[in-house]
């Protein structure tokens, strides 16, 4: 027996749900870029920077674009504000899915709250906690 399929419009309204509520014990939160967009395709991100980091006390904005195949396809994802990550382009602050775990394996089950988690968890991670950083309030 297979199971269904959630249409990609649902789906993204009970993730919008879930964002309005907060998750991530208030370390990240998210939901549409604009009220009016229809197509719920443009989301912010904001990620507060683990403690003990580089990124302690600092929020980082990220943009996420859900296309027409989502969630069978990732999002596109990139930082609006400047960062340094192993995962995320110097110049675009664009995330590689091909240097980002979670979008380099995605499959339909992952949604935006688990992408901004799992940015928030590379910050931590030793290979990018204390790399230097662009100055705060400074945006690509």
């Amino acid at each position: 027996m297979t199971a269904t399929k959630v249409p990609r419009n649902f789906r993204l309204l009970e993730e919008l749900e879930r964002g309005e509520h907060g998750v991530g014990q208030g370390s990240i939160s998210y939901g549409l870029a604009d009220g009016d967009d229809v197509t719920l395709s443009k989301w912010n991100g904001t990620i507060l920077g683990p403690i003990n980091t580089v990124f302690e006390n600092r929020i980082y904005t990220v943009q996420l674009y859900c296309g027409d195949k989502y969630p069978d396809d990732p999002p596109a994802v990139r930082f609006v504000s400047k960062i340094n990550l192993t995962c995320v382009d110097k110049h675009t602050g664009r995330v590689d899915p091909t240097k980002f775990h979670l979008l380099k394996s995605w499959d339909r089950n992952q949604r935006i709250e688990n992408i901004l988690l799992a940015l928030r968890r590379e910050m931590a991670a030793p290979y990018n906690r204390k790399l230097p950083q662009p100055a705060e309030g400074t945006f690509f």
